[in-house]
């Protein structure tokens, strides 16, 4: 693993989707590599980056989009890790077994070598992101991995509302929290209450890095997607970084593809948690009511 006294580059890849598998592999495998190529020691897709966000309706025939893990997209990404000796995530619609599917995400280090999964465990169900018909919810729990740079923690979008699931992966020791995400606006919507939607988003991921003194790193797309018609989902892009005492470090734009890069020194966990012991300070022994769905 990486000393922790030395910075490194958080790579986040933010572009918008054709309904051409193939063609989405194949960009972001390029800009990835461009990633690399430009100092990006860790690098994270968007979610479900090989396709428009197909969850905008219920149609079996999206389910032609899954692949297994290990399949031709984490193959492709070991490849790339190996050759560039860097750590890449890479969000995929994985194919478990006939009729079993999760909403995925590879974690492969730097010698190429599948360290491995976290299958999203919080499956949303609201107009045009109707994931629940698609997705099982994960069973693999909430993890942390040793990375040649680092001990990085994964989630994936709806994921990143829950301060219990940002917790439990940070008290795992992860120094960052990872969130491939596919997230934006109903355009009916935006005027009225597109501001403070995006706000809550960014206001929540950045509250995780103040509670878990962390490094927080959300990748979304952009784009006007209309896969079914009707006026789509327009994904507000705004891939960001927020530092251990949640202060953006860097944000991309709302509706360009780029990669952000941002260095990170992951020295600064120690620095800030013993100023703010909020993990010292935790009274373990009081929060057993978290175990319950609500207190009556």
């Amino acid at each position: 693993m990486k000393s922790k006294s030395s910075p490194l580059v958080l790579g986040l890849l933010q572009t918008a989707c054709s309904d051409q598998p193939r063609e989405n592999l194949e960009k972001t495998l390029a800009r990835a590599d461009q990633a690399a190529r430009a100092g990006a020691r860790i690098i994270c897709t968007q979610e479900l980056f090989r396709s428009p966000y197909f969850c905008q309706s219920e149609d079996h025939q999206n389910f032609a989009l899954v692949e297994p893990i290990p399949g031709p997209s984490t193959v492709a990404f070991q490849k790339l890790a190996r050759q560039r000796k860097v750590v890449i995530i890479a969000s995929l619609f994985e194919k478990r077994a006939k009729g079993l599917y999760h909403n995925t995400a590879v974690i492969i280090d730097a010698d190429g070598s599948l360290l491995g999964l976290y299958r999203k465990m919080h499956i949303p169900d609201d107009p045009l992101f109707y994931e629940k018909f698609y997705f099982t919810p994960g069973d693999l729990g909430f993890r942390a991995w040793n990375t040649r740079y680092g001990r990085i923690g994964v989630l994936i979008c709806w994921d990143q509302w829950y301060p219990e699931a940002a917790r439990l992966t940070a008290l795992q020791g992860a120094d960052i929290l990872f969130y491939p995400t596919a997230i934006g606006w109903h355009p009916s919507e935006k005027a009225a209450h597109g501001a403070h939607q995006h706000d809550a988003w960014e206001l929540i991921q950045r509250s995780h890095a103040v509670a878990n003194g962390c490094y927080v790193a959300a990748v979304n797309r952009i784009g006007l997607e209309q896969p079914v018609g009707g006026d789509g989902i327009e994904f507000w892009g705004q891939s960001f970084v927020a530092g251990t005492s949640g202060q953006i470090l860097a944000r991309a734009s709302a509706d360009r593809e780029e990669n952000l890069l941002v260095p990170v020194d992951l020295a600064q966990l120690d620095v800030t948690r013993t100023h703010w012991p909020f993990l010292r300070d935790r009274r373990i022994d009081a929060y057993g009511g978290l175990n319950s769905r609500f207190l009556d």
